[in-house]
This record gives C-alpha cells, sequence and structure tokens, in this order.
C-alpha cells in the first residue's frame, strides 16, 4: 500500500469531549437516561415527538410503530425541520431475521422538470429552486409512513398517528427554540398568504408560548390514518395540493402525486477496526461517502497520533471522500454509480498516494469535472431532524428526515396545512454551482423527471462487538462528518453522551477549508494545522441535534442521549 500509508506515528492524545455552547437560551431538560435493564427507548429532537414514540411502544407498538408516531409528531411540532410536505431515510433493523434496510422515502423530481429550469436566459442560477412551490420535490413522507406501518408495524395506521393528529388539532405551545428559526426566513413566509395564516396569524412570527393549531393539517393527517398513502396522494388531498401548486407557479401534476413510490434499498455495510456499520445508501451520500473516510482511516493508529495530526489525516480524508460525492453520486436508480469500486480498498489507496504528513492537500488541485472553486455555505441553512428508536425486541429505527431549509420553500399548499419542502436545490441545478450547503456536483446529481436528489442524511447503526449505537443527526453537508466523528469515538468507548456533545469539525472539499465549532480546536492544534497549510474557518456558533441510543448487549443496559446544542430529549423505559 505503500509507504505513505503507514506515515507517522505520535503520542497518544485522547480526543477531547467537550460540550458545545447551547444555541438555545431556553432550560434544557435531562436529556440522558440510564438503567440497569431496559427494554425501548426513543431519542428524538422535541420532547413532544419522544412522548409520542414511548407512547405508542407502551401501547403494544413496536419500534417501526413508534418510528411512524416520531415521524408525524415532528412534523407537527418542528415545521422548521421536517413535514409531510418532505421526506427521508428509515433505517430499520429485524431482531428476529437479522438483517437491515433502508425505506427510501426521498423527495422526485415531478415529471415535468426539466435540467435547465433554474437557469436563466443569461446561464445563471435562480433562486427558484429554494422559495415557492416551483422548489418542492414530491413528498415522499406520507409514503414511507404508510409503508412502515402496514408491513412492519403491529399497530393500525389510525393509532401510530393518534398523537400527531391531536397536536395538529388541538395545538402546542411554541419554544424560543422554534421562533429563532422561523424570525431567520421570516421574508420567505411573508411572500405566502397560506403560510402566513398558519405560522404568523398576527403578521409577525410568534412568541415563545404561544399555541400554535393547524387545524388543516390535522385533517390531512386523519386522511392518511383512514386511507393510507390514498389519503395524501390521490383524491381530495391531492387535488388540493396539485392545484394549489400550479397556481403558485410550481409544475406539480396529479400524475406526480399517484406514481410515487417508496423504494427498500440494502445499506452500506462495511467494516473499520473493531466496528461493524450500517449506513444510508445511495441517494444518500452518506454511507459511501463515511466508509470511503473510514477505509482511508483504517491504516492508521488514530488514538496513538497527536490532536493536530489526528486531525490532519481525518480532514484529508474528508476531502478525498467528498471530492468522490461531487464527482461521482446521484441516484443509482438513473446514473451508474460504481458503489463496489468507490468502496473498493484498492480506491482509498488510490485516494492516499498524494498524501502528505506535514501539507494539506490543495483541493483546487482535484477540480477536474468539479468547476465552481468558491463555493459559499448558507450559515442560516440549519434544518432536518432525526430520532433514534429501540424496542422491547431489539428492533431499531434510525431515521433522518428533512424538508431541506427552514421551513421549506416557505409555501403551505391552501387547505392543507402541507408545508413543502425546497429540496430541488439539492440536485446539481448547474454543474458546479454550489447549494445551500456549499456543496458541488456534476451531471450524476442534475434534474431529470422522476429522479431523487443526492442527500447527505446519514442514519446509522454502529457496532463494536459488545454495544449497539443507533444514531444520526441533521446539519446538511456536516452530516457525514458529524456521523463519522461519532462513529470513530464509538469505536474507542465513548458513551452516548459523549458522543452526541463530541466537539465538531468538517471539511467537504469545497469550500477548501476546515470548518468547526468555537473551542473545537484547541490553539496549539490551529497553529499547527495552519502551518501545515489548512484554511481554518471558526464558525462561532455549534451545529448538528444528534440523537444516539446505545445497548450494552452484555449488561443489557440502555442509554440514550440528546445533543444538548437543541431540544431534543431522550426517554428509556422498562417494559412492564
Amino acid at each position: 500500500m505503500g509507504k505513505l500509508w503507514s506515515a507517522c506515528f505520535y503520542l497518544i492524545i485522547c480526543l477531547p469531549l467537550l460540550s458545545a455552547c447551547d444555541d438555545s437560551s431556553e432550560p434544557k431538560p435531562d436529556v440522558l437516561e440510564t438503567i440497569s435493564k431496559s427494554e425501548y427507548a426513543v431519542a428524538s429532537a422535541h420532547p413532544l415527538a419522544t412522548q409520542a414514540g414511548i407512547k405508542i411502544l407502551q401501547e403494544g407498538g413496536n419500534a417501526f410503530d413508534a418510528a411512524v408516531a416520531v415521524t408525524a409528531t415532528l412534523a407537527v411540532v418542528e415545521p422548521y425541520a421536517s413535514g409531510i410536505g418532505g421526506g427521508g431515510f428509515w433505517l430499520l433493523h429485524f431482531a428476529d431475521e437479522d438483517y437491515d434496510i433502508m425505506v427510501d422515502g426521498r423527495e422526485v423530481a415531478p415529471f415535468a422538470a426539466t435540467r435547465d429550469m433554474y437557469i436563466d436566459a443569461q446561464g445563471n442560477p435562480t433562486k427558484n429552486s429554494v422559495t415557492g412551490p416551483l422548489a418542492a420535490g414530491i413528498p415522499g413522507t406520507p409514503a414511507a409512513i404508510t409503508h412502515i406501518a402496514e408491513n412492519y408495524g403491529r399497530l393500525p395506521l389510525s393509532q401510530s398517528l393518534a398523537p400527531a393528529i391531536e397536536l395538529a388539532r388541538d395545538g402546542f405551545l411554541l419554544t424560543e427554540f422554534y421562533a429563532k428559526r422561523a424570525k431567520v426566513v421570516v421574508e420567505r413566509l411573508q411572500q405566502f398568504p397560506e403560510t402566513m395564516k398558519i405560522f404568523m396569524p398576527n403578521g409577525e412570527v410568534p412568541q415563545a408560548g404561544f399555541k400554535l393549531v393547524q387545524s388543516d393539517l390535522a385533517q390531512v393527517l386523519e386522511q392518511i390514518a383512514a386511507d393510507g398513502f390514498d389519503g395524501f396522494y390521490r383524491g381530495d388531498v391531492a387535488q388540493k395540493l396539485v392545484s394549489s401548486v400550479q397556481q403558485a407557479g410550481g409544475i406539480w401534476q396529479l400524475e406526480d402525486l399517484d406514481d410515487y413510490q417508496v423504494i427498500e434499498r440494502k445499506p452500506i455495510k462495511g467494516n473499520y477496526k473493531n466496528l461493524e456499520i450500517v449506513s444510508a445508501t445511495l441517494p444518500s451520500s452518506g454511507g459511501i461517502v463515511m466508509m470511503q473516510v473510514l477505509n482511508m482511516l483504517s491504516q492508521f493508529d488514530l488514538p496513538a497520533m497527536n490532536e493536530a495530526q489526528r486531525k490532519h489525516v481525518i480532514v484529508e480524508a474528508m476531502r478525498r471522500a467528498y471530492y468522490d460525492r461531487a464527482r461521482y453520486l446521484g441516484d443509482k436508480d438513473f446514473v451508474n454509480v460504481q458503489v463496489d469500486e468507490l468502496l473498493s480498498m484498492s480506491h482509498a489507496e488510490k485516494h492516499w498516494a498524494d498524501f502528505s504528513a506535514q501539507h494539506a492537500t490543495r483541493s483546487e488541485d482535484y477540480l477536474e469535472n468539479v468547476l465552481d472553486d468558491k463555493p459559499k455555505v448558507n450559515e442560516q441553512a440549519q434544518n432536518t431532524t432525526h430520532f433514534s428508536i429501540l424496542d422491547q425486541d431489539g428492533n431499531q429505527v434510525a431515521a433522518t428526515l428533512s424538508i431541506n431549509y427552514y421551513f421549506g420553500s416557505g409555501f403551505v399548499a391552501k387547505g392543507t396545512g402541507v408545508l413543502l419542502n425546497n429540496e430541488m436545490d439539492d440536485f446539481s441545478i448547474q454543474p458546479g454551482h454550489a447549494n445551500l450547503w456549499g456543496l458541488v456536483g456534476s451531471e450524476a446529481n442534475a434534474i431529470e423527471p422522476g429522479k431523487r436528489m443526492l442527500s447527505s442524511m446519514s442514519p446509522t447503526f454502529l457496532s463494536d462487538g459488545q454495544r449497539i449505537a443507533i444514531l444520526g443527526t441533521p446539519g446538511g453537508s456536516r452530516i457525514i462528518s458529524m456521523v463519522l466523528l461519532s462513529a470513530l469515538a464509538f469505536s474507542e468507548g465513548a458513551s452516548a453522551e459523549q458522543m452526541v456533545n463530541l466537539p465538531r469539525y468538517h471539511h467537504q472539499f469545497l469550500p477548501d477549508e476546515i470548518q468547526y465549532e468555537s473551542g473545537a480546536l484547541q490553539a496549539d492544534t490551529i497553529a499547527t494545522l495552519q502551518s501545515m497549510g489548512h484554511v481554518l474557518n471558526d464558525l462561532e456558533r455549534s451545529y448538528g441535534n444528534m440523537h444516539v441510543i446505545v445497548w450494552d448487549l452484555k449488561t443489557k443496559q440502555v442509554t440514550a442521549a440528546s445533543d444538548l446544542r437543541a431540544i431534543g430529549t431522550a426517554q428509556v423505559e422498562t417494559s412492564q
């Protein structure tokens, strides 16, 4: 594998497990629970969603019923992050058969979509991929929860949706966390009367303590509860969605909704030293990129390195894997992606051939077929959600869901209460043009009718032979690096609490910089990395919202933790 694989080993220094600052002014609930013998746990981004999942498990449901309940409840209580007008990936583990599947509920491009639909006459990208109904892909979340309930749940769909329906119909109290996010996109919300009516009833963002009632959304959820797939994708709800979208300049047709299909996919599986990893596959880039990084890191003794060298090696592996993401990855139902080759050790060796232990690689040296040299990350583009579930029988769910931007496209279809996504921006709307997350792409992720846009959502299962971890996080392009860093920490014995509160840093090939949370890198480490040629960007804030469940197979102890950076809660219960 060449001399550079072995590089130089350094003195042992532990990866710091410091908690980043909470960006919310609200009192933080106890987010970690541990019991000596537990049968089930839920960790999610909102206390009401965690409660809904626990309630369904207590009513006799399994992890898959609870996943339906948590998905729908999050759609009601955090419209800034997810919703039934969006999509996601549900990673399922079936304990009895010991196998895993990924339920792909990703949005798809409408049939009337065209390759250059967001390019103006001068050849420049427009903002139509971000705001309004033209930015919305066909939602997958309603189809996914129906599919999961009908194929893997124990309870009627109506029972699992009951908590969400009640919260939409009767309302819930908003938090300061909600208000902060709504204020970021207030100008977008003000563009659409139906959105204003629901989320800004007095013409401004409601303060914490306001009761948000979503009557139309409750009725749509009731239709799904009664009629499953047909309750959203056909009939009255579908008619309202399409009519409203078309009147506002969108291109949805009834055929788009009627033809939507959930796809079950085989997850990405791999090994890193003592770890077995199961993660999301295409159209998620998460599992592939993470395993590529781990393949490159497998030849190093990371714990034996000092902090600066460890981070240099990890960043260089991130750089190369994200390059492959930009150049090769897309919906494999539409493009030929050589997944086995990308995940091979021979590919890792080729990537590592120009690695230097003393100097940073320049991303501009890799710009073949990736054209934009200075993409910018929209630092306000923070959303998406994640939850983790373990039930009494050992079934597991890790699910990451999104509408892409705070409050998605900002557009609510009249009479439905359904806030639409702006996931069309996740396509490469122009080769080399950066999306909201600063990610660039190639023709592999170009827009095509019926195609699924590339994602970074990375719901993941880990096992070190002694413990199992169920995890994931929001964070756009940084999702993969967050899950990666937690996987490395887990391999070195980190707890659930340590994993969610790990200091975070990130490199995504372009822009060519190490982004990091304030306090995540020590001063001497920063100086050393800069001397090696790295550009560092202190984001001056925290990011991510990870939720982790860890199950010790020997002691039967279950721990669950939610990220201190946000308002989520983790709950562990003993079966009666």
